[in-house]
């Protein structure tokens, strides 16, 4: 029998040459055609809070807040309810009957800037009750967005995708376009528009140097048409004013004959038309697609229409003639009022082009973004499977990732218009992405029903509000506890891009995964649902933003300490670096003194000087 160190000597030499055939295979300059289409308000947890392998309900990083209070219960106090003190996230529909129509329509919170903010509370993240609605701490499960759930699954959700603004809708989709809001010390000047953070159009500024209308600095579509790159933005007349290249002036002024008019503004491209190029695989390079209000999924329009609206955009892109060489990016702007438990990942205090004065006099020096999490999904045939995006991420990624892609084809449509923390810190979405497998099956998705028209107006939203006076079920207040509001769905997801707290993650090569043996780490047979509680890890991060964590067991909470032996307590834990090595190669762990923890083809767990790729589960299971 070969010995740990030849049995890893050999099965590193297996995998490195089975990475090389895998390079050689294909590439980022493999797709064709990549559309950006953008939905309204919702949160990360709102939708998707109970679902398995995310960073969700079951997050064993969760924050905690003094007097020891997890960020799980929000505060209450009698200006709520005498019954509780606190409030944790909680079903929308507990009560059953015909609540799950009426909160279709139903309106949570307040999404702009001084609501958030104060629900923010200074990175405490605890005021959503009381400083928005506790309405806010509410939630969907898939029975209620079984589409949602079936395009996030079929391919790979993202669960730390942020929006880039604490604020609404302008804001979030101005950064969608052009990677900034003008914060004081960014790359614009203050004549080209003040700092954005609300939804002004009106022409002129609310305040010094405060969203000011129109925006005058440059969009990435500008750079796109300057390199001789296709794109088109496709939209109804009913956009819900939703195209933030509107709010531009050199949209407005534009010549109707001119690009910025006919690709940017124009409504000659609807969505019928979307659908058209999409089958008939005439998309241009870049493609924004817009929805009508009523589809929109802002509240009051309902997530189910929405759905419709996100299944007739899936289909078009995965059943047309291109789909082998398109990515589809879904995201939404902003989270509508509704919250999310994650605080956001930001930048330290006074970074330029990031930090401001709280206009408004309220919160004193804060950070504009990025903000709270959203849902976020690329569909496409190198993320197709079950898999979910762990990397900070937010609309600015959108940017990254197309300039990523076309500088792999040969243009330059890099943007000097993104702060420069940002542009640093966020990530360009490549690693979501394995181009040596594409996967060209399409999964089963739930049908979609389709939305009620009257005249040829959508107005599902509006037929649910005269059906259901009231639309805001009762709050839980004093009925809870956090086995029955804190509900995860049992499973588990692949893991791409580096690594972030939030989850429960098992390391696995060679049908061996890494295991907790009671002494030391070793390894043992990998399960068939990866649910091994044995084999369960939790990560912790030692500075914001690093590739550095302490490792602990879900077993015993125990660490991973010098040789691989398990110590009590983060004191003795060793640091361990976790690299995606990208495009289906795994993931190596790299021991302070730079050796690598491996696994041998004969099951055996031990350090070495050369990398094996891990396979990463992010799992949830109750045992």
């Amino acid at each position: 029998m070969l010995t740990f160190k030849q049995s890893i000597v050999a099965s590193s030499a297996a995998v490195l040459l089975s990475l090389t055939s895998q390079t050689a295979a294909g590439s980022i300059k493999d797709i064709n055609h990549v559309v950006l289409f953008m939905q309204e308000n919702r949160a990360f947890d709102h939708y998707f809070g109970t679902m398995s392998g995310v960073r969700g309900f079951s997050d064993p990083n969760v924050q905690v807040n003094p007097g020891n209070r997890p960020v799980w219960y929000q505060d209450v106090n009698p200006t709520l309810s005498n019954a509780t003190d606190y409030l944790l996230p909680w079903y929308v529909n507990y009560l059953g009957g015909n609540w799950s129509e009426a909160t279709q329509c139903m309106i949570a919170g307040d999404n702009g800037w001084n609501d958030n903010h104060a629900a923010l509370n200074g990175d405490l993240n605890n005021k959503w009750a009381l400083n928005n609605t506790p309405w806010s701490w509410s939630y969907f499960e898939r029975k209620d967005i079984p589409v949602h759930f079936g395009i996030a699954e079929g391919w790979t959700v993202g669960d730390m995708y942020q929006e880039s603004v604490i604020a609404s809708t302008n804001p979030n989709r101005v950064s969608w376009v052009s990677g900034s809001i003008n914060v004081p010390g960014g790359p614009q000047s203050p004549d080209q528009g003040g700092v954005t953070i609300d939804n002004n159009e009106t022409p002129g500024c609310e305040g010094p140097h405060l969203n000011c209308y129109p925006s005058k600095w440059k969009t990435t579509p500008e750079f796109y048409q300057e390199a001789g790159v296709t794109w088109q933005v496709y939209q109804d007349l009913d956009n819900f004013d939703d195209n933030p290249l509107a709010w531009f002036g050199q949209y407005q002024t534009a010549l109707p004959t001119s690009p910025l008019a006919t690709r940017g503004v124009s409504f000659s491209n609807s969505l019928a038309k979307f659908y058209a190029d999409a089958m008939a695989g005439t998309l241009p390079q870049v493609s924004f697609v817009i929805g009508p209000a009523e589809l929109s999924e802002h509240p009051p329009y309902q997530p189910k229409d929405g759905a419709w609206l996100q299944k007739q955009v899936v289909d078009a892109v995965t059943k047309g003639k291109s789909y082998k060489n398109t990515a589809l990016l879904i995201s939404w702007d902003e989270t509508g009022g509704f919250g999310d438990h994650v605080t956001p990942y930001h930048s330290p205090a006074g970074t330029a082009g990031e930090w401001m004065q709280d206009p408004y006099g309220k919160f004193g020096q804060v950070y504009t973004g990025p903000g709270f999490r959203l849902p976020f999904y690329i569909v496409s045939p190198w993320t197709r499977g079950g898999h979910v995006f762990t990397e900070h991420s937010d609309h600015i990624s959108q940017i990254k990732f197309i300039e990523k892609w076309l500088g792999a084809k040969g243009y330059n449509v890099t943007t000097d218009q993104i702060p420069t923390w940002r542009r640093t810190h966020m990530s360009d979405l490549v690693k979501a992405f394995d181009f040596s497998n594409p996967d060209y099956s399409l999964p089963a998705i739930p049908d979609a029903e389709t939305p009620s028209q009257t005249g040829g107006i959508y107005d599902g939203y509006a037929i649910c509000e005269a059906k259901f006076a009231n639309r805001r079920p009762p709050v839980p207040y004093g009925k809870q506890n956090p086995a029955t509001s804190l509900i995860s769905e049992q499973g588990f997801k692949t893991v791409r891009g580096y690594l972030t707290e939030g989850r429960y993650l098992v390391f696995e090569a060679f049908g061996f995964a890494v295991t907790n043996t009671g002494s030391m780490i070793g390894a043992s047979k990998a399960t068939p649902k990866h649910d091994a509680k044995s084999q369960r890890w939790i990560i912790h991060q030692t500075e914001p933003g690093s590739h550095k964590f302490t490792v602990s067991s879900a077993v015993d909470g125990k660490y991973i300490g010098d040789g691989l032996n398990l110590v009590s307590g983060a004191g003795s834990a060793q640091v361990l670096t976790f690299k995606d090595m990208g495009n289906g190669k795994g993931y190596s762990v790299k021991t302070a003194d730079g050796k690598y923890v491996g696994l041998s083809t004969d099951g055996k767990c031990g350090l070495n000087a050369s990398p094996i790729g891990f396979e990463v589960f992010s799992v949830t299971y109750n045992n």
